[in-house]
């Protein structure tokens, strides 16, 4: 029984003591006036009372009820029901007449002549303040409260005649039973009478409509939100302006997240005077009145819920975990079904007439079925998790929370997860986890009804029907006589308030109250205490838990299967079979990734162990460890499947003998896992243990007891639960007598203690390494024991010695210092030890003891380990795989043999299985080579199931632009040392962990090797000058003197002249382009030769001013007359070095010998182009205005146009001041004037030798021109690497100049140049395009003939950057964390590099504009040898058709990039000098872009895709000497320009990438692209926009069979073993060929159709025994028949369809093969993998109406194969029709076969001719074709079968069977 009312308080306004507008409240009374001895008066009531402040108020408010609730400091709530009424305010003068007044019958009389009189209202000007009663409880019964109140205050009202005294004595004196269902009827002696219920269990809260009301006031997902705040233990705040819907609100909320209960903070009405308390950093559940919203605003971290308005608002930093799927969306279904039962008849169409909806209360309970059962699903199962870890005195329980989230499957589950974390749970546990107690409707839900849940979740009905089941239980709990007797209660009158009150409440008489209490009082004593017996019994523990959601674990779905093969492997371990065990292990390992796998594996181990001890032999002790470490690599670190919990007690019962005394356990072959360093794990796993030896305490002497005791047990029954025995344990308690009570707590805390020093042990079993010597503890605690003991068995020690100091319980074992390993396994195990033994119960005595053996059995630990460790280093290694020696080109030699690696897989998919599924390739076992050419990567998968394949990848020693050390976390077999990442500009990353057997010495001296190789301190030092040369080329001197003067000398004396006449020049110079700095190693040009008349007239030049020629002069300019710059210069036109010395005045250029010394310009070529009308001693004047003195030279002439392309290096600052300003401006220094004279006199040279200056009437401004033309989509934009802009960054004086805007077209939307006539047809005669930078300020003068077009550029600096983002995006380190396209995508943006891809082609594609339209331009960018060589390279590739045959594309890239002197040493960082400035992919770029025009117009280019990849390859590679050295002129220094001409050739390693490839040429067809059918004079204008470009294949694609395909002579297998190993090597001996992304080709395996025709064209000769043709004259044939073939009847070959005119000038692929739906590519290769175009991937009809074209034009081959062919019909086998078909009848073959039609490719049937007997006239059969002769069919008899034809008419059919005759009488 309790009271229903502790304290009744009156409360008043009074004057605040600071005298401010505000009042304060004031308590004028409180009964009883002293405290109850169980309940002292709760403080602060008075600001509850009027939460929002004592205010006076100007008219009479209605009184207000509410219940605020004050929590005391031991967590008990107090409900203080308060009832506010209005009473005048008295003036002193009122107050003085009221004194005189007499009596209280007169005041009676007063009131009744106010009540005569009710519209005597307040006067003007009063002022009404606030009195509040207070009730105080510690029961919630609100509606008993109000009523209450309300009766004292209708009494006082009213003026009933009744007593105030009596009846609060009477309220304070009412006792009700808390629980129980009983029903009591109470009065207060005012006539009245009210029925008090209580609830059947008091576990369950009591909600009245609260929760009903929720969902109406904010909906289903806002109320869902609050819950899953609450429960995670977030911050919220109600608002509203009622004070009773606050206290609703959160009554409902901790309703609905029973059965936890909330334990923190929690204040429905917070007073306006505590709101600092919202700061608190403690989670909370708060009401506040809505009038103080503004100032919750700045709460960041709080969740704020407006009743009024219904909305939850949740700041951003806060973030509310939802439930886990599918309860979530479950929940929300049935949520919405309750609310709004309509929801589900909403769509029929003949719905009920009514239905029967809830009332308000019944809705209620539920929506908290709902909930309930939401609980009962979430924590289904949690009993199983609960470990006892004491019974007596008092129950000690824990939770196994990782076992819970594991075996639910919520592991991932950020809510769970929370929950279990939280407080409410925790007081969950502690009060529910108890195994005997009183059980409610949650318990017996969880245990009972979980199985339905899971049967009903699909079917709606049945959850409604148990919703309702639920629903009418929690209704009955709160009502349980629903037909209860209406309460009879006075209330006041209406507007009763408005009435002037008779007189203020009147001070009751305290005496009379406390009297009627103290009555009460002394009753209640005398009387029996009624103590309602609870009906305690032993909670069930349900079903063991399943998972949530059933997920398949998917790869590793455990099939029994799997499991059998477990059993197996470990059966043939221990019966000694190791081959068998062998075979099986690598499937084992796989089907360990599966948790059923890990299961039945640490169960087969158990049975192998024999008293706690399983002795193996080492090769049994290796099996099992691998096994035991495969299971614990996937364990992480809170153990949920029970892993390592299995393999703990295994670990330390398998070993093996080392020697004598010396045992090696598994454990020390296990440590490296990250669950033994958790102290979460060894917790779970510390009470598991001591639950199962507590229980086994309590079972033990059952036998003796006699059965009722114990509880009765049929034998086939399970043994009891650890809970099951917890509650016999508990039932039993109060019967034992005391002694045996303090018994059982002893046993108890003894069991415990043991656990703890056994927990001890294994720890630093698990904690200590292997090799601990580094760090030893003190020895002075060494003699207990000899070491084996101490490692197999529990160490107990004395308990004497001093206390080891106890630490802190929070830290883990990460903070221990490196240098003391055992002090830091002494201190983790010491707070464990503290923990468990806290919680336990354990004595301090013995947790004393326990801090003093910790350090002893460390101690002793780590000498036993010592000795393990030394005799574990003496056994053999353990056998590896035999290395396999890669192939090595002819001259290179191995610098380091094999170093033992594993091959990691990086971020690239396919090697690892990848997306694509398919054999894990990498990791892979091998050796790391270094040769002077390359580093190489041999090995093996180590996955055996992938075992035959050998994984080879390498790259040229030159490319690695970066080698960084990594730490390596996988685990292979053995634990692994350092590792090594090098990234290589070829696009290789080579990510390797050594094996142990490396030193670190031995990685060490690889690094060393590496960097000495990548950089060596000279040219010379490189592989393409060191490979097999019999004698380093180097000064002429060392050469034995030839009668003529020879090239070498001829060098010599040109480099010793070049340097004479520098010697007297004034040309300042930059630093590094003196030649030590400038012989950095780049490719030697190759060079180029033909023939130029050298006639030998004299010219005069400042640079040689001997009357003629010298010699050896004469001797040097014919060499530099055969290079490719006179060849070109000759082919456009140009001019001849004969023509240009005898100043030939009608051409307009001539060739300049001015530079043949390398004088003028040292990265120039000897001859340059220059304006008829220039002398060569102006020359030199003008080179001074251009950096590195590259002034403007012509380098292309348009054909048609014949306007000229011109480059040079930029303008130096004064240079251009010089020449565009005013003339007559005054110059700094005559020199310098001089030379801007020069200048512009040579820019007005170039002008009037453009054949279109004269045209000056109109000469065009591109004033009008607007940069929004020119923006993104647009002709220009800033090739500065301007981030996303897309080049927008041009300036307006930029655009202004293209053209005018009035003519321009709009720009095509893919970024292609609008209609080539979009520039005015009045232009300038010479655009300048020069650096934005340079040309700033610069004012041309309107009479001069050129135009300035500033531009952007990005500098070689935002290259490399973009270049490394590059690499990094296409051959990642480690894979991304977001795996799928998207990231790739991202880093790919990222990098930029195809937007200066874009640049670059939108630059060029304008040049060649400007050209095509007849104005000349003049490149002039920064040096004049990057971004200058890129530009003009590209508009000659896409203005000369030349350009893009193989021959021309060589000759284009001698021309500009080696003659005109791009710095291959310098950006390729070849030597050591060049270290520092690192790589820089300029000639990579252009490459790029040319691969980009060879993509948009395959038909074009006669060189294929993979040409481009092999120069990309090799230009880094410093395989050839074509692309090292920065000039001609360091080429000559060399010696290497030309030595290799004549007779002086030395037969030698080819050292030219050209003459490399024109030999591949002759072997394979490789570089030609078969697309080639160019259109003549064509000009090609790419799109350029970032959309249309794509990534090139070069730098994504990889073969892991050969490693990369461009040294043509290893691609022919696989590395070998060496010889003598051979036979009975492991490497593999299938001929077996597995076809995988980046393992091999698909071309190897299906080649395309043109390969395999020409391969069988290939074998029908050399069966005929003609010689082979070469592919190339075939394929000449093949191409003159089908023109020949194409006039006349008109078919549609590849020929005529070239012709048919596309839509747009650029023709696509689709064109070329129009037969099929879709574009086609055909590749032809010869051999195999090495094609490198693309194979066959068209619709297949397509390529066969192309190819067989083709095959058909093979006429020199095949005609005698097709002696004849023509369409028979043909009967098909029994039963079968005719059908047509196209006959071949080859004598060759001796063959008659058919295919479905004639273009078909694929042969249908063969009848060979040998087994025909005869020939002879048929007869038509049912079926036969009706319009043909009877004498059309023929029969052909074999041995086998007689085959019936028929002829389309009689004399076809005659011809067949003569030639079929012939054909027999010729055999």
């Amino acid at each position: 029984m309790a009271r229903l009312a502790d304290y009744f308080v009156l409360v008043a306004f009074g004057p605040h003591p600071r005298g401010s507008g505000e009042g304060q409240g004031r308590i004028l009374q409180r009964f009883p006036e002293k405290d109850w001895e169980d309940n002292p008066f709760p403080q602060g009531i008075e600001l509850f009372c009027q939460p929002s402040g004592w205010q006076l108020c100007p008219e009479r408010s209605p009184p207000t009820f509410f219940v605020a609730v004050l929590t005391d400091i031991n967590s008990e709530r107090h409900y203080c029901a308060c009832l506010t009424f209005w009473e005048p305010v008295e003036t002193p003068q009122e107050a003085a007449r009221a004194e005189d007044s007499v009596g209280r019958e007169e005041a009676l009389e007063e009131g009744g002549r106010a009540q005569l009189s009710p519209t005597a209202l307040a006067p003007a000007g009063q002022l009404f303040a606030p009195k509040t009663l207070v009730l105080v409880s510690r029961l919630d019964h609100v509606e008993v409260f109000r009523n209450s109140l309300g009766l004292i205050y209708t009494v006082h009202i009213e003026g009933l005649n009744v007593s105030l005294e009596s009846v609060i004595g009477n309220l304070l004196t009412c006792t009700i039973p808390l629980a129980g269902g009983s029903q009591r009827t109470i009065s207060l002696g005012a006539g009245d009478r009210q029925v008090i219920q209580t609830p059947l269990t008091d576990s369950l809260p009591v909600s009245c409509c609260s929760v009903a009301l929720l969902f109406r006031q904010l909906g289903i997902t806002n109320v869902l939100s609050l819950f899953c705040a609450a429960l995670t233990e977030h911050k919220i705040l109600f608002l509203s302006r009622s004070y009773q819907r606050l206290a609703d609100a959160c009554r409902g909320l901790l309703a609905l997240l029973f059965p936890l209960r909330y334990s923190f903070t929690y204040v429905p009405i917070l007073p306006a005077q505590l709101l600092e308390v919202l700061s608190t950093p403690t989670p909370f559940i708060i009401g506040v009145h809505a009038a103080f919203q503004a100032e919750t605003q700045e709460l960041l971290d709080v969740i704020v819920a407006d009743l009024d308005g219904g909305t939850v608002t949740v700041p951003e930093c806060v973030h509310v975990p939802p439930l886990p799927e599918p309860l979530q969306s479950q929940t929300h279904s049935v949520l919405s079904t309750v609310l709004d039962p309509e929801l589900e008849l909403a769509d029929l169409a003949f719905p009920p007439p009514t239905m029967p909806t809830s009332s308000l209360k019944m809705q209620d309970k539920e929506l908290r079925a709902v909930f309930l059962r939401l609980f009962a699903q979430l924590l289904q199962g949690y009993r199983w998790c609960l470990h006892i870890v004491r019974i007596h005195p008092e129950p000690v329980i824990r939770f196994h929370k990782a076992a819970f989230l594991g075996q639910r499957g919520l592991l991932e589950d950020d809510f769970l997860m929370k929950v279990l974390e939280g407080m409410a749970f925790a007081g969950f546990v502690s009060e529910r986890g108890v195994p005997y107690r009183p059980t409610d409707l949650f318990d017996e839900l969880v245990a009972h009804e979980v199985a339905r849940m899971r049967a009903d979740e699909n079917h709606p009905q049945r959850v409604l029907r148990h919703v309702k089941e639920l629903a009418e239980q929690l209704y009955k709990n709160e009502n349980p006589y629903p037909a209860v007797a209406m309460h009879k209660v006075q209330r006041p009158a209406e507007a009763s308030h408005l009435r002037r009150a008779p007189r203020p409440f009147p001070r009751l008489d305290e005496g009379t109250v406390q009297w009627i209490v103290d009555q009460a009082t002394a009753k209640m004593q005398g009387a029996p205490p009624a103590v309602r017996a609870e009906q305690r019994t032993t909670v069930p523990s349900g079903p063991p838990m399943t998972a949530i959601l059933e997920r398949s674990s998917g790869l590793h779905a455990n099939s029994a299967r799997r499991l059998e093969v477990v059993r197996n492997c470990i059966s043939y371990v221990f019966e000694g079979k190791m081959l068998e065990a062998k075979k099986l292990l690598p499937a084992v390992l796989r089907a360990l990734k599966g948790r059923a796998a890990r299961r039945c594996l640490t169960q087969e181990l158990h049975l192998h162990v024999q008293q706690n001890r399983a002795v193996l032999d080492h090769q049994q002790f290796d099996f099992v460890v691998r096994m035991m470490n495969c299971c614990l690599q996937d364990c992480t670190s809170t153990d949920e499947h029970g892993t390592a919990a299995a393999l703990l007690p295994l670990v330390t019962a398998f070993c093996r003998k080392l020697s004598p005394g010396v045992t090696q356990f598994a454990y020390s072959c296990v440590q490296e896992h990250v669950v033994w360093s958790t102290p979460q794990f060894w917790e779970a796993m510390f009470y598991g243990d001591v639950q199962t030896h507590i229980r086994a305490l309590y079972l033990e002497p059952s036998e003796d007891q006699p059965p009722s005791q114990v509880g009765e047990a049929p034998v086939h029954e399970e043994p009891p639960s650890a809970l099951d025995v917890a509650s016999e344990q508990r039932r039993l308690w109060p019967t034992l007598s005391r002694v045996k009570q303090q018994e059982l707590v002893q046993k108890e805390e003894s069991t415990v203690f043991s656990q703890a020093v056994h927990y001890a042990s294994r720890m630093s079993y698990l904690l200590l390494p292997l090799d601990s010597s580094k760090s030893r503890l003190l020895r002075e605690r060494a003699g207990l024991g000899d070491p084996e003991s101490a490692a197999n068995s529990l160490v107990t020690s004395s308990m004497a010695g001093s206390v080891a100091d106890s630490y802190d319980t929070e830290s883990g074992f990460e903070d221990a210092e490196t240098s003391d390993v055992a002090g830091a396994v002494v201190r983790f195990i010491n707070r464990f030890v503290d923990k468990v033994c806290t919680e336990s119960g354990v004595t301090s005595d013995h947790l004393k003891g326990l801090h003093v053996m910790v350090p002893d059995i460390v101690q002793m630990h780590i000498e036993t380990l010592e000795a393990v460790h030394r005799e574990s280093r003496r056994l053999p290694p353990i056998q590896k795989p035999k290395l396999l020696r890669p192939r090595l080109l002819p001259g290179e030699e191995c610098v380091l043999d094999g170093l033992r690696v594993y091959l990691l897989p990086d971020g690239r998919e396919e090697g690892a299985g990848g997306t694509v599924g398919g054999p894990a390739l990498l990791p892979a076992e091998g050796a790391i080579f270094l040769t002077t050419y390359r580093v190489i990567f041999t090995g093996m998968p180590t996955d055996p199931l992938v075992g035959e394949q050998v994984v080879v990848r390498a790259f040229p020693v030159a490319a690695l632009t970066k080698e960084k050390r990594i730490s390596v976390q996988t685990h292979m077999d053995q634990f692994l040392q350092d590792g090594l990442q090098l990234r290589a500009c070829t696009f290789q990353l080579l990510k390797m962990a050594f094996d142990e057997e490396v030193g670190s010495e031995s990685a060490e001296l690889f690094r060393k090797q590496l960097h000495r190789l990548r950089y060596p301190p000279d040219v010379r030092g490189t592989f393409a000058f060191a490979s097999g040369a019999a004698h380093t080329p180097g000064r002429a001197g060392r050469v034995p003197k030839d009668k003529g003067p020879s090239l070498r000398t001829l060098s010599r004396n040109l480099v010793k002249n070049a340097k004479k006449t520098l010697g007297r020049q004034h040309v300042a110079r930059r630093k590094d382009s003196s030649p030590s700095r400038e012989l950095r190693g780049q490719p030697p040009a190759e060079d180029q030769e033909d023939e130029i008349s050298v006639s030998e007239e004299r010219e005069p030049s400042t640079l040689t001013p001997s009357a003629a020629l010298k010699p050896a002069e004469r001797l040097t300019l014919s060499s530099l007359v055969e290079r490719a710059c006179c060849r070109d210069y000759q082919r456009l036109g140009l001019g001849t070095l004969g023509s240009s010395l005898s100043r030939a005045k009608s051409e307009p250029f001539r060739v300049s010998p001015v530079n043949r010394m390398y004088a003028i310009c040292r990265s120039y070529p000897g001859l340059l182009i220059v304006p008829q009308s220039v002398q060569d001693n102006a020359l030199q004047r003008v080179s001074r205005c251009y950096r590195q003195n590259r002034f403007p030279v012509v380098c292309w002439r348009s054909e048609r146009s014949k306007a000229v392309l011109l480059r040079s290096g930029g303008l130096h600052g004064k240079g251009v001041v010089g020449l565009f300003k005013a003339q007559n401006a005054p110059s700094p220094g005559q020199p310098q004037a001089d030379s801007s004279l020069e200048q512009e006199k040579y820019l007005q040279a170039v002008v009037g030798a453009t054949p279109r200056h004269a045209d000056t009437s109109g000469r065009n401004t591109l004033s009008g021109f607007s940069s929004a033309h020119l923006g993104s989509h647009g002709k220009w934009g800033s090739i500065r690497a301007s981030g996303r802009s897309g080049g927008s960054s041009v300036g307006v004086d930029v655009g202004s100049r293209l053209a005018g805007r009035d003519m321009l077209g709009p720009p095509q939307p893919n970024g292609a140049p609008p209609d080539p006539g979009f520039l005015r047809p009045q232009r300038a005669a010479l655009y300048i395009v020069g650096d934005k930078a340079q040309l700033k300020g610069v004012r041309p003068d309107p009479l001069q003939q050129w135009e300035l077009v500033p531009i952007e550029v990005f500098e070689v600096r935002q290259v490399k950057a973009s270049f490394k983002k590059l690499l990094k995006a296409c051959v990642p380190g480690c894979p991304a964390a977001e795996p799928g396209p998207a990231s790739y995508l991202r880093s790919l943006e990222d990098s930029e590099w195809l937007s200066q891809i874009h640049k670059l082609l939108q630059v060029s594609v304008l040049v060649v504009e400007l050209l095509d339209s007849g104005s000349s331009v003049l490149v002039s960018l920064e040096d004049g040898w990057d971004i200058t060589t890129q530009v003009v390279s590209l508009v000659q590739l896409l203005s000369d058709p030349f350009y893009r045959t193989l021959e021309g594309f060589r000759l284009l890239v001698e021309k500009e990039w080696l003659s005109f002197g791009h710095r291959f040493s310098h950006r390729g960082a070849h030597t050591l000098a060049g270290q520092s400035s690192g790589f820089a992919p300029i000639f990579l770029q252009f490459l790029d872009c040319v691969h980009q025009v060879h993509l948009q117009f395959p038909m074009e280019f006669e060189f294929s895709q993979f040409y481009l990849k092999f120069l990309s390859y090799h230009h880094v590679s410093r395989r050839f000497r074509t692309f090292l050295l920065d000039s001609d002129y360091e080429r000559i220094e060399l010696g290497l320009l030309y030595e290799e001409k004549g007779d002086r050739k030395a037969q030698q390693v080819c050292r030219s990438v050209w003459e490399h490839m024109d030999r591949l040429s002759k072997k394979t067809p490789m570089f030609y692209n078969y697309l080639y059918a160019p259109e003549d004079a064509e000009v090609l204008r790419p799109y350029s926009n970032v959309s249309n470009l794509k990534v090139w294949d070069f730098y994504t694609e990889e073969t892991l069979a050969e490693g990369p395909p461009y040294d043509w002579e290893l691609a022919r297998g696989p590395p070998e073993p060496p010889e003598e190993e051979r036979p009975d090597s492991s490497a593999p001996q299938s001929r077996r060929r597995v076809v995988w992304p980046c393992y091999d080709s698909r071309p190897r395996a299906q080649p395309d159709a043109i390969s395999r025709l020409l391969e069988e064209l290939q074998r029908l000769e050399t069966e005929l025994g003609r010689p082979p043709e070469r592919w190339k004259d075939t394929w000449d044939h093949v191409k003159a028949a089908q023109r020949l073939e194409a006039r006349p009847d008109g078919r549609g070959t590849p020929g005529s369809l070239l012709a048919s005119s596309a839509p747009h000038p650029r023709r696509s692929l689709g064109v070329y093969l129009r037969e099929g739906p879709v574009g086609s590519t055909l590749s032809l290769s010869l051999d195999s993998d090495q094609s490198g175009g693309s194979t066959a991937s068209s619709s297949r009809q397509a390529a066969r109406r192309s190819t067989s074209t083709l095959y058909s034009q093979f006429q020199t081959a095949e005609s005698e194969n097709r002696s004849y062919e023509g369409t028979l019909y043909k009967k098909g086998a029994f039963m079968k029709p005719w059908k047509a078909r196209w006959f071949v009848l080859d004598k060759t073959k001796h063959q008659l076969r058919y295919y479905d039609h004639r273009v078909d490719t694929e042969c249908k049937g063969v009848i060979d001719l040998a087994e025909v007997e005869s020939v002879a006239p048929g007869a038509p059969t049912i079926g036969a074709p009706k319009t043909v002769g009877e004498k059309a069919f023929f029969d052909v008899k074999t041995t086998r079968r007689v085959y019936n034809f028929c002829a389309q008419d009689v004399p076809s059919a005659q011809q067949w069977v003569d030639r079929i005759q012939g054909c027999l009488s010729d055999a």
